[in-house]
């Protein structure tokens, strides 16, 4: 017998007792040779609380339910008419981040939540929080002047993400400050419709 041929044997008779070893390891010491061991059946009670679970989350919502955004998970916010599951988790976020929203002013300043998305769940919409006054850093969230905001700064305000925050810092370094709101439409991404959403939160000076 060759080299090779012996250590293919040496290697086979190796794994074969390694197997071995570990079947008796996990093994009842009092089940029979060749035994079979099958796993526990579940409760049929608690399948079926899942299954009614699952398919009351995948249900559409009726006429005058409501979910709570200030204490929605994920797979309650997704059956709302546009939210995604993106959305919905920058939603839970933003609240974990900055605290509850209070009321649909509030939720407008999640990134990719906009008038469209807001007049979809408005009939649906409920708020069990009271939003904080203050911002991340725990200067007032009231008004941002976006002359001087940095890009964290910049993205809490409503429709202004990480990447119109980015784009507006990278216009002001360019093109100096924004001597009017409506100048702000300039920045590439910021359109009239954002530009209108952040009256009354920035200011210039």
């Amino acid at each position: 017998m060759r080299n090779s041929e012996r250590r293919s044997v040496l290697v086979m008779i190796g794994l074969a007792v390694l197997g071995h070893g570990i079947r008796l390891a996990i093994s009842d010491p009092g089940d029979p040779p060749g035994a079979v061991s099958l796993l526990p059946a579940r409760d049929s009670a608690s399948l079926g609380a899942h299954r009614d679970r699952v398919a009351r989350l995948m249900r559409p919502l009726a006429q005058g339910e409501q979910v709570d955004f200030d204490r929605a998970s994920v797979h309650e916010l997704v059956r709302l008419p546009r939210v995604g599951p993106s959305v919905a988790k920058a939603i839970i976020a933003d609240r974990e981040r900055r605290g509850p929203f209070g009321s649909l002013a509030g939720l407008d300043r999640v990134a990719g939540v906009g008038p469209v998305l807001l007049r979809a769940v408005q009939p649906f919409a409920a708020f069990s929080g009271h939003p904080s006054a203050a911002g991340t850093d725990g200067n007032s969230a009231e008004e941002v002047n976006v002359n001087r905001a940095t890009v964290d700064e910049l993205r809490t305000l409503p429709g202004i993400g990480p990447s119109r925050a980015a784009k507006l810092v990278a216009y002001r370094e360019v093109h100096g400050p924004f001597a009017t709101l409506e100048s702000l439409a300039d920045v590439p991404g910021i359109g009239p419709g954002t530009v209108a959403r952040l009256r009354g939160r920035v200011r210039l000076r």
